[in-house]
């Protein structure tokens, strides 16, 4: 449970990310923030952690994407951290806050593992909840479009073994990251709650494929 200091802290930080990200990509915006923090708040309650810390990572962890900002993958953490230093948090949390930024992507996992915490693990489902079902669908065509991306070339097979490199500058199109990345998250959560509700959004997106290959090659 987070102290009356904690949750104004919380607040203040809500306003601070709203208004940040008030014009970014429909995918990375304040709402999709809203759903990782509202996931993080459900997770949380069955798990023994910090939740001054599992709020605050979630609140933060794409007040500046790497991809949004010439891929440096230190922008985030700095802006994190400056902004928390401003409330005069303490210290160690903002490090751990930072850790977790830096640690917690898809693309993170493609190296060495540097660092963890049970609040990261949290953070971390939750955010790839959102990357799945329904959601997740609309938020990579949503993504696909603003990069300019084809929606689907049968001749472009999906590359299944992408260093950190090709899977930054991938440029496939939108239907190729499905099998890169958003249908090998169900494996990848932490938390018995995040394995739960992965688990459906998983299968509606095998749903949603099947429909899509059906609907391209006339079937249906």
């Amino acid at each position: 449970m987070l102290t009356p200091q904690q949750a104004e802290y919380i607040n203040q930080t809500k306003t601070y990310v709203q208004q940040t990200l008030e014009h970014a990509e429909g995918g990375h915006d304040w709402w999709h923030i809203h759903r990782v923090w509202a996931n993080a708040k459900l997770i949380v309650q069955t798990e023994q952690a910090n939740h001054f810390v599992v709020e605050l990572a979630a609140l933060l962890h794409d007040i500046a994407d790497a991809k949004f900002h010439n891929g440096d993958e230190e922008i985030g953490p700095a802006t994190a951290g400056k902004w928390l230093q401003s409330l005069n948090i303490d210290g160690e949390t903002i490090i751990h806050v930072q850790q977790i930024i830096r640690h917690m992507s898809f693309k993170a996992s493609f190296g060495l593992v540097e660092f963890t915490s049970k609040e990261m693990e949290i953070v971390q489902d939750a955010d790839r909840l959102d990357a799945i079902g329904a959601i997740g669908v609309a938020r990579a065509f949503s993504y696909g479009g603003f990069k300019g991306r084809a929606l689907y070339d049968p001749n472009i097979q999906p590359q299944l073994n992408l260093t950190k490199e090709e899977y930054k500058s991938s440029t496939a199109p939108t239907i190729n990251h499905f099998y890169e990345k958003l249908l090998l998250l169900k494996d990848k959560m932490n938390t018995t709650t995040g394995k739960q509700i992965a688990q459906q959004r998983h299968d509606f997106m095998q749903q949603y494929l099947d429909q899509f290959y059906a609907e391209w090659n006339g079937e249906r």
